[in-house]
């Protein structure tokens, strides 16, 4: 082939290159522009027609006549236990950081305001925060509305007070700290969850007051009948660990030790993580329980869990231990990581999950009849909780392996991994900025007494899909 004709092919073919290029810009402008007005079509309906005192529950009827979130609500109840409140709010900021756009950043900043009205004096919040006194439930004592009610005990379970500190501090942060109701609340939630952490590291479920010195003791098995003694009748003010409080907690103090640069966040996470390590039972069980008693027995929180290994917190504590290690930088957190993962490989159920709970000293799967009975038969277990769990030990062991040779995990995904799911997520979008969900008999958070083929509106699917169209135009910027 002539020189001519080489030089003639190489200019077609960087000619068809460049205008691959160019539609390829073209489609990316496009869509980028469809991701940017459904997510404000979406983001205007849930602050001007489903918000109510500034905050969400968990699910919406499509007229947006009926509430639900651990049952029917009121307009006057707002719930803080995620997908509710704080959950929205952080979808917000997410778009407020990838659109710079100050409309998200004030429907935030009411979000963040419903919620500073419903801190406790203790500190901390409960479920629900209500604007009216209830027909049924408590009234909170809370901190902006003296008088109006008495309950006062802070919660961690469920994420309650984690989720309301977090969207407080990142609303504070985006503010520039200069919203003095917001700023003053965050400090004081983080110094109530500071006066509630033990001398050993461990947090309670809730608090009402600051928690009294224990002593410093490393988990062992019970030496008597666990299934009959040693029951706590407020086991909430004892150590606690249940619905993956490892992991929501250490979120919190490494958030307010980025955010507000005090050591003494830095502090009570390494505490946290000296606790998780005393925690980890004796062989042959080098596993995690849901709760402990002061002399670190595991013991009965609710009717339905018992002392046990439990295969579900203890994932999330082995998580929360490569985080801290992670982040401070101190490989100890990281030795009982081995022991627990080659201790939970041999626990894997038939089906690749894991059960809820163990029996100590037995390991055999520990399950309860509808009497709420224990039992080795996971044939008529309630249906109200988790008896089975995905397990996640895979990732966790790619996880240790990552922290202990320094390499960083990568965090965003590439606009191009998520244009397939923008694109369907603008598509399900309808003309008033609803995502409606129809029920199809699966698991909801407060299980809500909704027959299949019901339509309704969920504050969890809005909150994904708001962050998932904000990490692509973020990304897409990029």
């Amino acid at each position: 082939m002539s020189r001519s004709r080489i030089c003639l092919l190489a200019l077609l073919v960087s000619i068809a290159l460049g205008e691959g290029v160019l539609q390829a810009q073209q489609t990316d402008a496009a869509l980028r522009d469809e991701a940017l007005q459904a997510l404000k079509k979406a983001a205007s309906f849930y602050r001007g027609k489903v918000a109510s005192h500034g905050g969400y529950v968990y699910y919406y009827s499509v007229d947006l006549q009926q509430r639900w979130g651990e049952g029917e609500a009121s307009p006057d109840t707002i719930f803080v236990q995620p997908p509710g409140t704080p959950t929205v709010g952080m979808a917000y900021l997410k778009a407020y950081a990838a659109t710079g756009d100050r409309f998200y950043l004030d429907a935030a900043r009411e979000t963040a305001e419903a919620l500073v009205n419903g801190q406790l004096e203790s500190g901390g919040w409960t479920q629900v925060i209500h604007f009216a006194r209830p027909q049924r439930g408590r009234m909170g004592k809370y901190r902006a509305r003296p008088g109006v009610g008495s309950w006062n005990v802070s919660s961690l379970d469920d994420g309650q007070t984690q989720a309301a500190l977090q969207m407080l501090i990142r609303t504070d942060q985006a503010l520039n700290f200069k919203h003095a109701a917001i700023h003053e609340a965050a400090l004081y939630g983080l110094n109530a969850l500071l006066k509630a952490q033990f001398p050993n590291g461990a947090f309670p479920q809730g608090w009402d007051r600051p928690v009294e010195p224990q002593p410093v003791l490393k988990a062992r098995y019970p030496d008597y009948d666990w299934k009959t003694e040693g029951k706590v009748r407020n086991y909430w003010q004892c150590y606690t660990l249940n619905d993956n409080l490892a992991g929501t907690v250490s979120d919190v103090l490494i958030e307010a030790h980025q955010v507000y640069q005090d050591e003494k966040y830095q502090t009570a996470l390494e505490q946290f993580g000296d606790f998780l390590i005393l925690a980890q039972m004796p062989d042959p069980q080098p596993g995690w329980c849901q709760q402990y008693n002061y002399e670190m027995f595991p013991i009965w929180a609710r009717k339905f869990e018992p002392p046990a290994i439990t295969g579900w917190e203890s994932q999330d504590v082995l998580e929360t231990l490569i985080k801290i290690a992670r982040y401070t930088g101190k490989k100890k957190y990281l030795e009982p990581v081995p022991r627990a993962l080659e201790y939970f490989q041999k626990c894997l159920l038939p089906d690749g999950r894991i059960a809820r709970y163990y029996e100590l000293k037995t390991n055999k799967p520990l399950y309860m009849d509808k009497k709420y009975q224990l039992t080795y038969d996971d044939s008529a277990v309630p249906s109200h909780y988790g008896w089975k769990q995905p397990a996640r030990f895979d990732r966790i062991a790619k996880a240790y392996q990552e922290v202990r040779t320094g390499t960083v995990p990568t965090r965003a995904r590439p606009a191009r991994e998520l244009e397939e799911e923008v694109r369907r997520i603008i598509r399900e979008l309808d003309a008033e900025g609803r995502w409606i969900t129809t029920y199809a008999g699966e698991r909801l958070v407060g299980q809500p007494p909704f027959s299949p083929s019901f339509r309704f509106i969920s504050s969890e699917v809005f909150s994904r899909h708001v962050e998932t169209l904000s990490d692509y135009l973020a990304s897409s910027r990029r």
